[in-house]
């Protein structure tokens, strides 16, 4: 039996799927990757640091699974405007969702829509140069700059900001953000969270990374720290972690332009202005059972930019049912949505894990696919794929294309940069002819 399976979405949840299909069906499985972007590898090209070039070597396993001999890549296939669900899971015996999710959260509090908010999907897009992001309004022209959240994801725009520009014109940052970069006036990176250092998501490596900033230090009250005693109680990597913050607190400062302030117990309550972004308002709050709870107590922090790192959503997809709780496919724990149609990746199980995370989740959905599919529905659903983009004018393109791009990106790097990138569909497809 040949199965013919479609995967929306060439991020690493897209790719680890097709590499746990080729597993449980070697050369018996035919797959098409399909994504709205000329592009592969989502995530990792546009949502990984640049400054964080080991992460991105995962493509080359990819991009192995790519030049298997029943695997296709079509980018530039929007589902909703060049092809339906309904005729995706009509041509294929299975479909899996596997978008990501590409959309911030909203703040929910009053001042959100002024200006000069940005979500981090976006500021994140931006720097790396996502077509969506790219013309991005960024204005670094404030001394303040605003972080809401406490994971990685904030510690990451907060080091873009606080970074040289010598130290991040070795890596792959998108040109517009470089030169924007170049003319920031920001002197005053505030990274926000309703609870304490305990609480804190960030990493030991992001962390540490903080305290080797060429122009920039990073504070942390000292009041805002348990005692040391309580440490004891964590688990070691976290605790490591905890002990980054506990150095930014008792270390000498040195004299550097940059501050980054770690502001913990501080809960947002609106953004304010005249026509756009020039405060944040805080509330301290204090712990009650692991939760943070309001004091009353309000403090302004001057900023002219803050960026929400606070979550993402799954976009919406016409004919599939949503949970709009948890911004997410409606699915099951093996990511079944409805016969035919599954979703792996944060598309399942929300924005939460590691880029690795995905594997296993492409392994248990490949699994919910063998046990549902009894038999093909026949035919070469990829060949009518195409002739049905065909007829609609759609032009895809494919791994060969994207090899293309891939060259032309490196060609015009920067002297000791990985590459240049490409950050609009109009200019890749130009490249493409």
């Amino acid at each position: 039996m040949t199965l013919n399976i479609a995967i929306i979405g060439a991020g690493p949840a897209g790719y680890y799927t097709a590499e746990a299909a080729l597993k449980h069906w070697g050369g018996t499985a035919r797959i098409d990757i399909i994504d709205r972007l000329p592009t592969p590898f989502g995530l990792i090209r546009a949502g990984v640091a640049p400054d964080h070039q080991s992460i991105k070597a995962v493509t080359k396993r990819y991009e192995a699974t790519n030049l298997g001999a029943n695997v296709r890549f079509l980018g530039n296939v929007m589902v909703g405007r060049d092809v339906s669900i309904e005729e995706l899971t009509r041509l294929y015996d299975a479909v899996v969702l596997s978008v990501g999710a590409p959309y911030d959260k909203a703040i929910g509090i009053p001042g959100d829509d002024l200006p000069g908010v940005l979500g981090s999907a976006a500021f994140v897009g931006w720097y790396n140069g996502h077509p969506d992001f790219a013309a991005l309004p960024v204005d670094l022209a404030h001394h303040g700059v605003a972080i809401i959240g406490n994971g990685n994801v904030a510690i990451d725009c907060a080091r873009i900001l606080a970074k040289t520009t010598a130290e991040l014109a070795t890596t792959d940052i998108a040109g517009h953000t470089l030169a924007a970069l170049e003319q920031s006036a920001v002197s005053d990176i505030h990274i926000i969270g309703r609870r304490g250092p305990h609480q804190a998501s960030f990493t030991t490596k992001e962390a540490g990374e903080l305290g080797h900033l060429e122009r920039a230090v990073p504070i942390v009250r000292a009041g805002d720290l348990p005692p040391i005693e309580e440490d004891a109680a964590l688990e070691p990597g976290h605790r490591k972690m905890v002990t980054h913050l506990r150095s930014f607190a008792t270390e000498p400062r040195p004299e550097k332009p940059v501050t980054i302030h770690f502001e913990f117990f501080r809960r947002p309550v609106a953004v304010e202005g005249e026509g756009r972004v020039q405060r944040l308002i805080v509330e301290t709050t204090r712990l009650e059972n692991g939760q943070a709870v309001g004091t009353g107590e309000l403090h302004a922090i001057p900023c002219g930019l803050v960026i929400a790192c606070i979550g993402y959503r799954t976009a919406t997809i016409d004919g599939v049912p949503y949970d709009n709780g948890r911004g997410r496919f409606a699915s099951d724990d093996q990511g079944r949505i409805f016969p035919g149609l599954y979703a792996s990746g944060w598309a399942r199980r929300g924005p939460s894990g590691t880029i690795g995370t995905n594997r296993p989740d492409g392994f248990s959905v490949v699994d919910a696919i063998a046990a549902d599919v009894t038999a093909s529905k026949g035919g070469d659903a990829g060949a009518a794929l195409d002739a049905l983009l065909a007829s609609r004018g759609a032009r895809a393109t494919h791994f060969g294309d994207w090899q293309t791009l891939d060259a032309h990106e490196v060609g015009r790097a920067r002297p000791g940069a990985p590459r240049e990138k490409l950050v609009s569909v109009a200019e890749m497809l130009g490249v493409l002819g």
